[in-house]
């Protein structure tokens, strides 16, 4: 459990932003859940959701980056949620997970070439003995305006993404998990979604698999 309490470089919570940030958010907290629920929804709700921003650059991917930048996509603000909990003792680690957008928009489907995200991240909390997923991904601001169910979190149940919006059309599916990492898997992440926009080898990735030349 130690390593999921370390600074690492991109889970910087040694930073000194990320620690005042962390005890500014929790200082009137009284447990972990409480404190859990705090960070949750400061980076759920105070960084706008923004999957165009760049992310070739170890920098890009790193905590207190995002912090000081404001935005960011669903890598980015599950390193920073992951961060701002390793400084309040929570341990934290991040998931990655393969899924279908229904509902993607045309432009992103459009860079991409196909409404499935092969690098999908959310963070884990460990809290009352067991890890808890927590998605911080699309901001309140952006569900309301797009008709989308926010993502809630109590710190006792997997905190995910809804199968279907407000008006019922199906909206995310969640095609297989990739497992947990302590840190950013940088490579494997840039393998994933440069792959996954090849048509040639795009079933090979939805199934997991990663060609031998990658």
């Amino acid at each position: 459990m130690e390593r999921y309490l370390k600074p690492t470089f991109f889970i910087d919570c040694d930073a000194k932003a990320i620690k005042e940030k962390a005890h500014q958010l929790t200082q009137e907290q009284d447990d972990a859940i409480a404190k859990a629920k705090a960070l949750f929804y400061f980076v759920r709700d105070e960084f706008k959701y923004n999957p165009y921003l760049p992310r070739y650059l170890p920098e890009h991917f790193r905590a207190s980056n995002t912090l000081a930048r404001g935005e960011g996509f669903c890598i980015q603000k599950a390193v920073l949620l992951a961060a701002l909990a390793r400084a309040e003792k929570i341990p934290a680690r991040l998931g990655f997970a393969v899924i279908r957008n229904n509902l993607l928009s045309e432009k992103i489907a459009r860079l991409l070439r196909t409404n499935i995200i092969t690098d999908h991240g959310y963070a884990e909390l460990y809290l009352e003995g067991r890890w808890v997923k927590a998605t911080p991904a699309f901001d309140l601001e952006m569900c309301q305006r797009n008709g989308i169910i926010p993502v809630e979190f109590d710190g006792r149940r997997d905190a995910k993404f809804h199968l279907c919006n407000c008006e019922g059309k199906l909206h995310i599916e969640y095609l297989f998990d990739r497992g947990t990492f302590d840190d950013v898997p940088l490579e494997k992440v840039q393998k994933w979604f440069l792959l996954a926009t090849k048509p040639e080898v795009r079933e090979n990735v939805l199934h997991g698999g990663v060609p031998n030349e990658a």
